[in-house]
């Protein structure tokens, strides 16, 4: 007869660890909805918009293959794909086949995607800036406890 380890005890969280979290989800939440709303108005779907900003916020490079904008998303090399055909056809991205290496093509932004994604980028800073206040100290506490 096989035995189970008994499940380890964790202290149980109290009323105020569940309104902190429940705070904290509020607040995120609000930022996310904030973000959908600035991309709509930008005529960007959320989706766009954070692709385009994947690509420009990749660290030391201003192209990314496709298995790295699907990387750096969280999906998968197809759906990238997919998103990446949208981008193109509105004329957001374009390819270019790797100097290094060319059996790999590169994504990068045009300039019209680089007009629409600073716009959009000062609009979440400031908006960041905002709840800053809000989610610092949040933060902290939860980090203490």
């Amino acid at each position: 007869m096989a035995t189970h380890p008994s499940p380890v005890r964790v202290a149980p969280l109290s009323k105020a660890d569940y309104e902190l979290l429940a705070e904290i989800r509020d607040l995120l939440r609000r930022f996310g909805a904030f973000s959908e709303e600035a991309a709509h108005r930008a005529g960007l779907t959320p989706h766009h918009h954070q692709a385009l900003l994947a690509i420009k916020g990749y660290p030391g490079k201003e192209s990314l293959t496709v298995g790295e904008l699907a990387e750096r998303l969280g999906v998968r090399h197809h759906s990238v794909v997919g998103l990446i055909d949208r981008l193109a056809s509105r004329g957001l991205v374009q390819r270019r086949t790797s100097l290094q290496d060319r059996r790999q093509v590169l994504i990068e932004l045009t300039p019209k995607a680089e007009t629409l994604l600073v716009d959009l980028s000062l609009a979440h800073r400031d908006e960041l800036k905002r709840l800053a206040p809000l989610l610092g100290p949040l933060l902290a506490q939860l980090q203490s406890s």
